[in-house]
């Protein structure tokens, strides 16, 4: 791997009454909206350069926290999906915000959701972009070609125990990781730009810290999460009465089908269709960014 300069973002960190830490970085300009985002089932609160750019081309003062079991955050065993918003009051509380929007991307959009659900008096919009809908975790195991993106293996085996989850997402690590070492991207090829070629990771140090962070140094906060997933969330998303947006790209069917499902629970929510795959383009992120700062 070619080395290259790379000083991570500062890390702050805030104690929580159980005993825990929360880890947290800020970007965008320190007057710009307040936002806190919720990362992705895996991520950290490491953002690639192209976010942390739309971020301070926006207006925003974006906060991404490291949930517990990622990063420098404490592991919470058997925390719930609600359980996140403890942590989000201590964390706006920190930064002086009386209000303040939410987002999160994938496996973060529940965590988003609970905020705009239990914290409406602070909450002032919510985004989500892939965000998964409740599980269905009954019956046997899902097969690979489920209609219903809710059916699927990792929750089945979530609802089942730790036991049976946490060989699932250690080999997913270790695929993911055996692509990187071969020569492949940060993320996966946007589908709907095949031509654009993303270099290696393993060339770029920064790509490799937000790598490890994620897939290597601990698997705790991508088990948790999973196992939250899967069992009750902790509030009701036909409580939430705030705006809320939900995005999805237009390659990704399963995301689709997951926003219909919230759509169908989540009073006045709205669908936003943007052009790529699962992850956010910068395009997509700035349209999602300014839907939140224009109230």
């Amino acid at each position: 791997m070619t080395e290259t300069p790379w000083t991570p973002p500062p890390a702050h960190t805030v104690p929580t009454p159980d005993g825990r830490q929360v880890g947290y970085c800020l970007y965008g300009e320190p007057g710009g909206v307040p936002v806190i985002f919720h990362s992705g089932s895996p991520s950290t609160r490491w953002k690639r350069p192209d976010v942390v750019r739309a971020t301070e081309q926006s207006g925003v003062r974006l906060l991404v926290a490291d949930r517990p079991g990622y990063g420098d955050s404490t592991r919470q065993p058997g925390r719930t999906v609600a359980d996140v918003v403890g942590d989000v009051r201590l964390l706006a509380d920190a930064q002086g915000w009386d209000r303040f929007a939410v987002a999160g991307g994938s496996g973060g959009g529940p965590h988003a959701l609970a905020c705009a659900a239990l914290l409406p008096d602070r909450v002032t919009r919510c985004a989500v972009s892939g965000s998964i809908a409740p599980p269905l975790v009954d019956g046997p195991a899902p097969g690979e070609d489920e209609p219903d993106p809710r059916r699927n293996l990792t929750s089945w085996l979530a609802a089942r125990g730790e036991h049976r989850l946490r060989p699932e997402i250690e080999a997913a690590a270790r695929q993911i990781m055996a692509l990187v070492d071969a020569g492949g991207p940060e993320f996966p090829p946007d589908p709907e730009a095949p031509e654009v070629v993303a270099p290696p990771a393993r060339d770029s140090a920064a790509s490799m810290a937000r790598l490890r962070a994620t897939f290597v140094d601990s698997h705790d906060g991508w088990v948790d999460d999973n196992l939250a997933f899967a069992r009750d969330w902790g509030f009701a998303l036909d409580a939430i009465d705030g705006p809320v947006s939900l995005w999805f790209g237009s390659k990704d069917l399963r995301s689709r089908r997951q926003a219909d499902h919230l759509a169908a629970a989540i009073p006045g929510a709205t669908r936003h269709e943007y052009a790529g795959g699962h992850v956010q383009n910068e395009a997509a992120y700035r349209r999602m960014l300014g839907w939140l700062v224009n109230a």
